[in-house]
């Protein structure tokens, strides 16, 4: 490691300004960024704390939607979101106790790891991802690997789903990180189904819209036989080459077809 200040605001405001000095990093729940900081990926000469601000936290349910604040941890998401089932169960099967306890929702989004859960969900649900500026909606928001639509200083306050007919979140996990190899969420609304991909591509998370259009015609795993995923532009590594990953796709998105089922 080595020298950095710490700022630990209490307010969505304070951080703002906090995070406007030179050089200044956001702070979640630190499960993506202390590695990458022993690592020297990253080296910011200031971190803003946000696990002290209260407003950012928490769990809401009002007119068919979920609202979860983006200081909120996978842990109580698990436990209060019970609204949205599938959420829940996705939140519930992060990592380990550890860092679902440490671990939130926002800093999740905002990092938009490539095999992480929640950007999955977010866009499978059509979710709104509200900022201290600005509202984002998930179709706008995840612009390939790390890389989202959030600007210098902004902070994500909350995400907002509208809670689906039936949903299903299937992954293939790798067995020690517990990261998605492949992870699959399909939401069903009362005018179409949403399929989104994460773990997969070397763009990060994706919607398969073939599988979307099959399946809103009929919502069954029958309905994507036929279906296949190239494997160009995949990931490829130790775990797996991107044509075992283009092929967990289908395999994933019919199991969470059937369990939604």
């Amino acid at each position: 490691m080595y020298s950095f200040d710490v700022e630990r605001p209490t307010s969505v405001a304070d951080a703002a300004t906090a995070l406007g000095k030179e050089d200044a990093q956001a702070l979640g729940g630190g499960q993506t960024l202390i590695p990458t900081l022993k690592q020297r990926l990253a080296s910011p000469s200031v971190l803003v704390s946000l696990s002290g601000i209260d407003e950012i936290k928490g769990v809401s349910s009002d007119g068919g939607k979920i609202t979860i604040g983006g200081g909120t941890n996978h842990a109580t998401v698990a436990a209060e979101a019970g609204a949205y089932a599938a959420l829940a169960d996705l939140a519930n099967n992060i990592g380990d106790p550890a860092v679902r306890n440490r671990g939130t929702i926002g800093g999740s989004l905002a990092n938009n790891d490539p095999s992480a859960c929640y950007p999955a969900a977010a866009l499978a649900s059509g979710a709104t991802i509200t900022t201290n500026n600005r509202d984002i909606a998930a179709d706008d928001y995840f612009q390939g690997m790390f890389t989202t639509a959030l600007e210098e200083g902004e902070i994500v306050t909350s995400v907002s789903f509208p809670v689906p007919e039936a949903a299903s979140y299937q992954k293939f996990e790798q067995p020690a990180s517990r990261f998605s190899l492949v992870g699959v969420f399909v939401a069903k609304y009362a005018d179409s189904v949403r399929v989104a991909v994460t773990g997969a591509s070397e763009e990060g998370v994706f919607r398969w819209s073939e599988a979307e259009a099959a399946l809103s015609g009929n919502f069954s795993a029958d309905a994507l036989e036929g279906l296949s995923v190239s494997g160009d532009g995949m990931i490829s590594d130790l775990h797996g080459s991107g044509d075992y990953r283009a092929h967990l796709v289908k395999v994933m998105t019919k199991r969470a077809v059937a369990a939604a089922s």
